[in-house]
């Protein structure tokens, strides 16, 4: 059975810092990306990493550039999401999402098979 856990998110102030992990079992994947969705909005890109025939690739919403970073153990079936310089409107319940596929840049919701749980990341002024 495939299952995604996130874990990692929190309370914090902005300017800080939070790291959330993604676990996958069952299998590996190619791609990875992270989403979030905050109340009352439709869920969101935020980042994603996958597989290229030059190594591992990485792309970036343009809300996160330079903030967020994504990487990928593949060993250990797992991706990260370092989020610095947290804004308020970071604020979201961030989820974790794979694919089989790589090869190329996956950015829609449509993308990606399996779904973790999501991780609630609050942000405060």
């Amino acid at each position: 059975q495939v299952q995604l856990v996130e874990s990692g998110g929190g309370l914090v102030q902005a300017g800080g810092s939070l790291r959330l992990s993604c676990a996958a079992s069952g299998r590996s994947f190619s791609s990875y990306a992270w989403f979030r969705q905050a109340p009352g909005r439709e869920r969101e890109f935020v980042a994603t990493s996958w597989n290229a025939w030059t190594g591992d690739r990485t792309y970036y919403a343009d809300s996160v550039k330079g903030r967020f970073t994504i990487s990928r153990d593949n060993a250990k079936n797992a991706v990260y999401l370092q989020m610095n310089s947290l804004k308020p409107e970071d604020t979201a319940v961030y989820y974790c999402a794979a694919t089989a596929y790589g090869g190329s840049v996956y950015t829609r919701r449509q993308n990606y098979d399996f779904w973790g749980q999501g991780t609630q990341v609050t942000v405060s002024s």
